[in-house]
C-alpha cells in the first residue's frame, strides 16, 4: 500500500483543501502517516502571505526530500502559483500544481509511475465529509477576493471571488453532522462576499438560516469578516440565534486613516470604531478578534499609536499581530519605499502584543464567575485529566475530569485566568 504524508502551511481555507486532498487519497487506498517513517508521496500545501510563509514552505520540501530522496512530492498551494522558480531551484518538487488543480490531484499523479495500481479509479472528491485531529470542522464556502489591498497577494494568488453554490453546502454540513461534527466554522479567503456570484445572488445569512435547520449542528461559527461585510442583518441575526457563534473576527490591519488609505482598505478608522460599538450594543457578550499588520511602509509613532488607541478602544479577545512583508505584484511594494526598520518593527511589535494581552485579560474578566457551555475539542497537553474546548464567544477554557469529554457540550463555571486560558470547573453533564 502507496503512503502519504500532507503538510499545510497558511490560513483555514488551504487546511481545508488539505482535508479534501486527504479524502480523495483515502479514497483511493493510501495509507497516511503521522510518524517520523519515511513516505512514498508528500503533499505540501504552501502559504505566501508572507516572506516567512515561503520560507516555512520551501523547508518543508528540503525536509521531506531529506526524509525519504526517492519519494514523489507535490507541492500546490498559494506558493505555487506564482513562485514556481522558487520551488524549482530545490531539488525536491516532483509536481508543482496550481491551487484549481488541487481537486484533481490524482489525476496529475498518474504519470508519476508509482508502485501500484491505486491511482486508475481516480475520482474528483467535492467537499470533505469530516476534518481529522479536529472536533470543529471548517468548511469553505467561498474562495478568491474582490478587494485590491495594497500589501496584500492573496487575490494574486487565489483570484476573484468565487461562492460554493448553497445546496452543495447544505450537503456537506449534513455529511459532517453525520460524522460526528457539532460546530461547523464557515470559511472562505472573503468570506463575506458570498454569494454575489451565484445565480440568483445568495447572502451569508440565508446560508445561515440553511445550517440552522441541521439537526445535530450546535454550533456555527464565521472565521473572519471584513468590517464593510458586517450588516446589521448579519449582527441581528447572530443576536437572535441559537447556534450562531457571538463571535466576529474582524481585520482592522491599522488604525490611523492615513495608513488605512494607503493600504487600499475602504473603511475609517471611526467607520470601524462606531461598526464594533454597534455590534456590542446589540450582542454584549460578543467577542471581536481581529488581525492587525505593523510597520505598514511609512508608518510612524503617531500612526503606530492611533492603532494601538484603537484596540484599547474596541477590546478585542484576540489580536493576531503581524509585521509588514513586502510581497513582489502588490501594490505597496511597488508605491512604498520607506520601509520601517527591523529594530523599530520589533519594538512595536513588542509593543502591540503587551496591549492586546491586557485587552484579551480585561475581555475575560467579565466572565469569571459565571456559568457558560464549552465544547470540548480534546486533552490538553498540559497534564493528565485536563480538557480543553471554547465557549461561543471564542474563549479558551480548561476544565479537569477523569471523564471522557471530547466532542461534549458541557456546562462549565469560569473560576480564573490562567495565560490564554480560563480555569473552570464542571458543573454537571
Amino acid at each position: 500500500m502507496e503512503t502519504v504524508k500532507f503538510y499545510t502551511l497558511g490560513c483555514k481555507v488551504n487546511q481545508y483543501d488539505t482535508q479534501n486532498i486527504r479524502e480523495q487519497f483515502i479514497g483511493a487506498r493510501f495509507k497516511e502517516l503521522d510518524n517520523n517513517k519515511p513516505a512514498d508521496i508528500y503533499i505540501i500545501n504552501t502559504c505566501t502571505v508572507t516572506h516567512r510563509a515561503d520560507a516555512k514552505s520551501l523547508s518543508l520540501i528540503r525536509r521531506a526530500k531529506g526524509e525519504n530522496p526517492k519519494a514523489k512530492i507535490v507541492v500546490t498551494g498559494c506558493l505555487a502559483e506564482l513562485d514556481v522558480g522558487k520551488i524549482r531551484k530545490i531539488d525536491g518538487a516532483s509536481l508543482i500544481l496550481k491551487n484549481k488543480d488541487k481537486k484533481n490531484i490524482l489525476k496529475y499523479l498518474l504519470p508519476l509511475n508509482l508502485r501500484t495500481g491505486e491511482l486508475a479509479n481516480w475520482r474528483t472528491i467535492n467537499g470533505i465529509s469530516y476534518f481529522k485531529a479536529h472536533t470543529r470542522a471548517f468548511l469553505k464556502i467561498q474562495d478568491g477576493c474582490n478587494n485590491s489591498c495594497s500589501y496584500c497577494k492573496v487575490p494574486l494568488v487565489r483570484g476573484r471571488s468565487q461562492s460554493k453554490p448553497l445546496d452543495e453546502v447544505i450537503r456537506e454540513a449534513e455529511n459532517l453532522v453525520r460524522n460526528d461534527f457539532r460546530e461547523i466554522v464557515l470559511c472562505g479567503i472573503c468570506l463575506g462576499a458570498y454569494g454575489g456570484d451565484l445565480k440568483p445572488p445568495v447572502s451569508l445569512v440565508e446560508v445561515i438560516d440553511k445550517l440552522e435547520n441541521i439537526e445535530g449542528i450546535l454550533r456555527i461559527r464565521l472565521s473572519s469578516i471584513e468590517a464593510n461585510d458586517v450588516s446589521d442583518r448579519l449582527i441581528d441575526k447572530i443576536a437572535g440565534s441559537q447556534k450562531l457563534c457571538p463571535h466576529l473576527h474582524i481585520p482592522i490591519q491599522s488604525g490611523d486613516d492615513d495608513i488605512l488609505r494607503k493600504m487600499h482598505r475602504s473603511y475609517k478608522r471611526d467607520d470601524y470604531i462606531n461598526l464594533i460599538k454597534r455590534i456590542k450594543k446589540k450582542i454584549p457578550s460578543i467577542a471581536i478578534t481581529t488581525d492587525c499588520l505593523v510597520g505598514f511602509p511609512g508608518e510612524n509613532e503617531e500612526n503606530f499609536l492611533n492603532t494601538v488607541r484603537l484596540i484599547k478602544e474596541t477590546l478585542p479577545l484576540k489580536t493576531h499581530i503581524f509585521p509588514y512583508s513586502r510581497r513582489d505584484g502588490t501594490c505597496a511594494a511597488s508605491e512604498f519605499k520607506e520601509e520601517i526598520s527591523h529594530i523599530v518593527v520589533k519594538e512595536r511589535l513588542t509593543r502591540m502584543r503587551e496591549v492586546a494581552e491586557e485587552c484579551a485579560s480585561r475581555y475575560k474578566r467579565r466572565f469569571l464567575n459565571t456559568d457558560m457551555l464549552v465544547l470540548i475539542e480534546g486533552k490538553s497537553k498540559l497534564r493528565t485529566n485536563l480538557w480543553e474546548g471554547y465557549t461561543d464567544n471564542y474563549i479558551k477554557v480548561l476544565v479537569e475530569s477523569g471523564l471522557n469529554l471530547k466532542n461534549k457540550l458541557i456546562r462549565v463555571h469560569l473560576d480564573s485566568i490562567n495565560g490564554v486560558y480560563i480555569l473552570a470547573y464542571l458543573e454537571h453533564l
